[in-house]
């Protein structure tokens, strides 16, 4: 089943509140306003009878008994031919009274109210009479002095009308109220929510792989958090794509020289005739399969530590034997293009607090470039020494170099030199670079000895 828009699950929320509240108050006010228009009524109909009391005090009561004696009959104060209309309604007899001797007999009594028989109820008590078609309000005022009962009643259909028009007058407004009050409430929800759907836009809108946050001109207070935890959120995925691109291409980078690597030793068991060479040879290509698990290890462990996921802390790391442990694993390369390597200084008991993985990528790196950019009996030199109180590790080859003017750019991910013809896909150096913020060091690329070729020094801090 579809579920409500969240425009509409306010709507009928807010609605639902408003008839929850309304609709009970008016029905409490109507009430409470038939319950004060009864006692209206009902001492309206006292004060009638107080009334008729005045009369028969000023007729007097010896009048009235002597009237009926002589006429044999009941007076009756008949509705006037014309009666009496107030607004097109009239109300004469709708209201009526009468008035008993000390022995029930009648002495006087509107036309309307004459055949209501008499009841006996105490002195100054109301009752509901039926009579006819109707049921009438009677207030009973008893005179102990003179004998006589005097009877004020009123139709209860005059109170129905008066009740329903209570009903009408509290009722109506709600009912068609609230409709009036849906479609305001709607309006009011869509311009609250207008933010949102500026949001959705924006989203929507948003190019593939941006990292500009989302800016909303008309952003209330509520949706700041909201949109500053997107903007963050959306940074992250992009973040993690971006290292996701960065480690399939430093796989393909990192991994190419182990695989090479075997390559050759197997092709040189292959076409070994000596079984000693061939078996030499395979063993060769074992530990570079060994290498490559390693290194693959290795990949994996510097994804985590660039996304912040190490899991353990730092350790002390002797990058001498580091830089020597390099040297072995490259071997293949430096022999196959034919290149000198040499170790001007390599210092004893130097170790540093870092990741032993990313520093050996940092020294991977910087060797493989040297090795692949120099020509065939060119020159590798490789430091590791400290000065001024900080680690140091330098690698100077006899290269073609990098212009002083491209330098900053090339620790970019496959940023090339514009002359090299080694193979690569230009992620050494960014490693190399990602590898030295890990850990707070600084890189310099500069011109090598005599100015030719490149000396890459790596600063690390104490």
């Amino acid at each position: 089943m579809r579920s409500l828009s969240l425009r509409s699950r306010l709507l009928v929320l807010i609605i639902g509140v408003l008839a929850a509240v309304l609709l009970p108050l008016g029905v409490l006010s109507a009430q409470r306003t038939l319950n004060e228009v009864d006692e209206l009524s009902d001492g309206r109909l006292a004060q009638a009878a107080r009334t008729l009391e005045v009369l028969v005090n000023r007729i007097g009561v010896d009048q009235l008994r002597d009237q009926r004696t002589a006429r044999l009959l009941v007076p009756s104060i008949s509705n006037h031919p014309a009666e009496l209309t107030v607004e097109g309604r009239t109300y004469e007899s709708e209201v009526g009274f009468q008035v008993f001797d000390r022995d029930g007999t009648l002495l006087m009594a509107t036309e309307n109210l004459a055949g209501v028989p008499r009841t006996f109820v105490p002195d100054g008590q109301f009752e509901d009479v039926d009579h006819g078609r109707y049921t009438w309000r009677v207030f009973t005022l008893i005179m102990e002095k003179e004998g006589i009962t005097i009877r004020a009643g009123e139709r209860y259909d005059s109170r129905h009308e008066i009740t329903r028009a209570l009903w009408v007058e509290h009722g109506l407004p709600t009912l068609l109220g609230l409709p009036l009050l849906a479609l305001l409430v709607g309006w009011a929800i869509r311009r609250g929510l207008g933010p949102l759907e500026e949001l959705a836009g924006a989203l929507s809108r948003r190019e593939p792989g941006s990292r500009e946050p989302i800016h909303l001109s008309t952003a209330p207070e509520e949706l700041q958090p909201v949109l500053a935890a997107l903007n963050e959120q959306i940074f992250r995925l992009e973040s993690a794509l971006e290292r996701e691109r960065r480690f399939s291409a430093d796989v393909a980078h990192e991994l190419r020289t182990p695989l090479a690597s075997t390559m050759i030793n197997l092709e040189s068991a292959m076409a070994s005739a000596r079984p000693e060479e061939a078996q030499a040879a395979l063993e060769a290509a074992r530990e570079c399969l060994v290498s490559l698990a390693r290194r693959t290890e290795q990949l994996l462990a510097l994804a985590r530590l660039e996304a912040g996921a190490a899991s353990g802390p730092r350790s002390r790391v002797d990058l001498g034997a580091l830089a020597l442990d390099t040297i072995d694993e490259l071997s293949p390369v430096i022999a196959r293009g034919n290149v000198e390597l040499s170790i001007d200084r390599l210092a004893e008991d130097l170790h540093v607090e870092g990741y032993a993985v990313a520093l050996g990528a940092l020294l991977r790196n910087l060797l493989d470039n040297a090795f692949r950019h120099v020509p065939p009996g060119g020159h590798v030199s490789l430091s590791v020494d400290r000065r001024d109180g900080h680690p140091v590790i330098e690698v100077v080859d006899d290269g073609p170099g990098i212009p002083a003017a491209r330098r900053a750019g090339m620790f970019s991910r496959f940023a090339r030199g514009a002359d090299t013809q080694a193979e690569g896909y230009g992620l050494g150096l960014s490693i190399v670079q990602r590898a030295a913020e890990l850990h707070g060091a600084t890189v310099e690329l500069l011109d090598g000895h005599a100015g030719r070729g490149l000396r890459v020094v790596v600063t690390l801090p104490t």
